[in-house]
């Protein structure tokens, strides 16, 4: 008659699915033999459950205030709720005080963290060594991630791009905001680029400045990872900052390089231009020089600047300046 089950490897009684909504095995009980029996009354659901009277109504009283029981009214006295409707609401109930408790863990971790600064500054900062320790923590602050990643993309690269691709396309899956500037230099590497728009399609934002000022992930707002030497003579480490006003200013960094940056084109519709202009819109709006951009499309420095005063033409712009403007408009870029 109890609520638990048993595990048949070890014979260890296993927690009812009830206590995830807050009813104790008692109060699970007497739910069950008024829904078997709804008529019994007190008396007789005592008689059930093998309790005393005032047991039961002790836990009608639990039940009626978790909602799984209605009040008694002119019908009659105590009945049980639809399970499959006061259940709905115990777990709605239970999501809202998870959210505010989560909240609330925020907030005091807050504290937390002023405490350690307070007591120990040094705590606040790891300095990680070597590039297999460095992907490690890497895979760690992309998988506690809650909110949005923020990064400043330029080289070097010292990891292949593939698990990093496979990391940030996980993080898309799962709701994650994630914003990348990429420094214009890093897009001139074609695999690089590649990636970029690979990422776009999946979601994420990406804009491009000439330069970013380092290389940069940023975890929620609280936890930051840049590269403190980056030389294949003398290794590689990084350092991971949290909550702190170091932090903070990063963030402030990362949000003024982002309304700075301009935004990485997606492909346009159909009929608009044709795939090698689309190529050379976007690789364009990238920033990058006019070498780079004829390195990626496999054409010469003549053909290229053919092809944008062929856009110019078109769009009726006298300069590049003035046929990025005509394209933004056009969501050409």
């Amino acid at each position: 008659m109890a609520n638990t089950a048993y595990d048949t490897a070890g014979q260890t009684p296993a927690a009812s699915p009830w206590a995830a909504v807050g009813v104790s095995p008692m109060d699970e009980l007497v739910y069950r033999t008024i829904l078997h029996q709804p008529d019994a009354g007190a008396a007789g659901w005592a008689l059930l459950t093998r309790t005393s009277p005032s047991q039961v109504r002790e836990s009608c009283h639990r039940l009626l205030h978790l909602g799984l029981l209605q009040p008694p009214d002119s019908m009659g006295g105590l009945r049980a709720v639809d399970p499959r409707v006061a259940v709905r609401a115990l777990i709605r109930r239970r999501e809202t005080e998870s959210e505010l408790l989560a909240a609330t863990a925020q907030d005091m971790a807050t504290a937390y963290d002023a405490g350690l600064l307070r007591e120990d500054p040094s705590r606040l900062v790891d300095v990680v060594s070597g590039e297999g320790a460095t992907a490690a923590r890497l895979e760690e602050l992309y998988a506690h991630a809650e909110r949005e990643v923020c990064v400043f993309d330029t080289p070097p690269y010292l990891a292949p791009l593939t698990p990093q691709l496979d990391l940030q396309a996980e993080l898309l899956s799962r709701g994650i905001a994630y914003r990348a500037v990429y420094a214009a230099t890093a897009l001139e590497d074609p695999k690089v680029l590649l990636q970029a728009w690979k990422m776009v399609e999946l979601g994420e934002q990406a804009r491009v400045l000439p330069s970013v000022p380092v290389k940069l992930l940023l975890v929620d707002g609280g936890r930051a990872m840049l590269p403190l030497t980056a030389s294949t003579a003398g290794g590689y480490c990084a350092v991971v900052v949290r909550n702190s006003a170091v932090t903070e200013a990063l963030q402030k960094l990362f949000d003024l390089a982002w309304q700075q940056a301009t935004p990485l084109g997606r492909p346009v519709g159909d009929g608009e231009l044709s795939e090698g202009e689309q190529a050379l819109i976007r690789l364009l709006a990238a920033g990058m020089k006019d070498e780079a951009v004829a390195r990626h499309l496999g054409v010469s420095l003549r053909t290229l600047r053919r092809r944008v005063s062929e856009l110019q033409e078109r769009l009726g712009a006298a300069s590049r300046f003035q046929l990025g403007v005509r394209a933004a408009r056009r969501d050409w870029v």
